[in-house]
């Protein structure tokens, strides 16, 4: 286990500042917790309102679990539409916080202790830098992708000046090919959103003292090391980020009564929602694959606005005939906490990058099925550390209809494959090397936690 000892140098003071969606937030969840029980006093910094319902849930039972960190919190200015194409509820607030940050200025001046740094979310890497650039504060990012992926990112500008017309792959430097059927449409558009926050926050990253991933070197070392030739040396692997609410159980007695690694888990995460003919023909490839099941179903892109019933979306009679073998839930669940259940043998996942650490660290085979964003780099990750399957044939999720007999053979494979569950197992044992006390993330991040300590000390 990692050592949660508070530091001899009591006093640094540290700023989290996530952004929009669960994605965003729970890395920051987990890295307050991680800072707060290695001696740093810690504020976290939230904004009002909030997009989903998911993420004003987790922040009151946060600050509840752990009532040593401050919540410092601000109300948003009514959104003002850009030139640039955005029609994403996330990305929407994303840009509202961006425009927002300036209201920031005289409450973080007025914390107490002062601060000794901040860690942003990457969105707001070049607003934050900026906001604090006559202040004492040291400032650092947090990516909440991969170290591929952001690779990808901090490449965009010279991609962005490449005629990509007629290539079926990129070159990125050190990293090797990238498939243009890998890489979202709208980062290549300049005029979206998507793109243009990516380049303007890349283009700051020279501003920050240093750039937090979560991830860790046995996972992605190629991709840690391209990202450092590429000019960002100052990247700092510090995954997997630890559970911030690891003694909570899960809420799902049905799980308990299952045999070990006979349940495969069905997510697409807190922002994806597959269309009604897919949700359909995937419902009918559990059948077909005769596995017990978990399925987390999610009909709408924002929780607040997704009422569907379940039955509703896939029938009554496929919810009674299923209902020995399986379980469907609307809403959030604890996916850590089921992960790490015994009955789990498989998850078939979007590759949200949360979602993909989650599973390295716990060793669970993966269904790669990429959605949108960040996810089909994430997926061959996945696939290149041997943590799981990706059939790239599927391309992204609202393409194309996938059958429910194509569905169903991979399930089974996932599920079955003892080559794949060794492999996945040999994942998590690196996952838990890296966090223990001598390990290269643990050491990583307390040698962080030393400077930040330095910082208050000369300050």
């Amino acid at each position: 286990m990692a050592s949660t000892t508070k530091s001899e140098n009591v006093g640094a003071h540290i700023a989290l500042f996530p952004c929009a969606g669960m994605g965003h937030l729970l890395p920051f969840l987990r890295l307050a917790a991680m800072l707060d029980a290695r001696g740093c006093a810690v504020t976290v910094i939230t904004v009002k309102p909030t997009v989903s319902a998911a993420e004003s849930d987790h922040l009151s039972a946060f600050f509840t679990i752990h009532p040593r960190i401050t919540r410092l919190e601000f109300q948003l200015l009514p959104y003002q539409k850009s030139g640039l194409r955005n029609d994403d509820p996330f990305f929407i607030q994303m840009e509202t916080i961006a425009t927002s940050v300036h209201l920031l200025r005289p409450l973080l001046s007025s914390l107490s202790p002062p601060l000794s740094a901040i860690v942003s979310d990457f969105t707001l890497t070049s607003q934050v830098t900026d906001l604090v650039s006559d202040l004492p504060i040291s400032t650092y990012t947090l990516m909440t992708s991969s170290a591929a992926f952001f690779c990808l990112m901090a490449y965009l500008p010279k991609l962005l000046q490449i005629d990509v017309a007629n290539r079926d792959a990129i070159e990125i430097p050190d990293l090797g090919p990238i498939s243009m059927s890998s890489i979202p449409p709208k980062m290549l558009d300049p005029s979206d959103f998507f793109s243009a926050f990516i380049s303007s926050n890349v283009s700051s990253l020279h501003k920050v003292k240093g750039v937090l991933i979560n991830t860790f070197n046995s996972f992605e070392s190629e991709a840690i090391e391209a990202v450092r030739r590429n000019g960002v040396d100052h990247i700092l692997p510090i995954g997997p980020l630890e559970s911030y609410d690891a003694k909570k159980a899960h809420d799902l007695p049905w799980l308990d009564e299952q045999p070990p690694e006979s349940v495969l888990f069905v997510s697409f995460g807190s922002r994806t929602a597959l269309s009604k003919e897919q949700i359909r023909e995937l419902g009918a490839a559990l059948e077909k694959s005769g596995c017990r099941f978990l399925w987390v179903l999610k009909g709408g892109k924002v929780d607040k606005e997704d009422k569907e019933e379940v039955e509703d979306m896939l029938g009554a009679s496929f919810v009674e005939r299923t209902k020995k073998k399986g379980l469907i839930v609307k809403g959030w669940v604890k996916q850590e906490q089921i992960l790490a259940h015994p009955a789990i043998g498989g998850f078939v996942s979007h590759c949200g990058w949360n979602s993909v650490i989650e599973a390295a660290r716990l060793g669970v085979p993966v269904l790669a099925w990429p959605q949108h964003g960040d996810q089909s780099v994430n997926a061959g990750v996945v696939e290149k550390a041997g943590l799981g399957l990706w059939v790239r044939e599927w391309g992204w999720g609202q393409t194309k209809l996938i059958g429910r007999e194509e569905i169903a053979e991979k399930m089974i494979e996932v599920m079955q494959d003892e080559k794949l569950r060794v492999s996945a197992g040999e994942v998590r044992a690196k996952a838990k090397e890296t966090r223990e006390v001598d390990g290269d993330s643990e050491a990583l991040l307390q040698r962080l936690i030393h400077s930040f300590n330095n910082i208050t000390q000369n300050s």
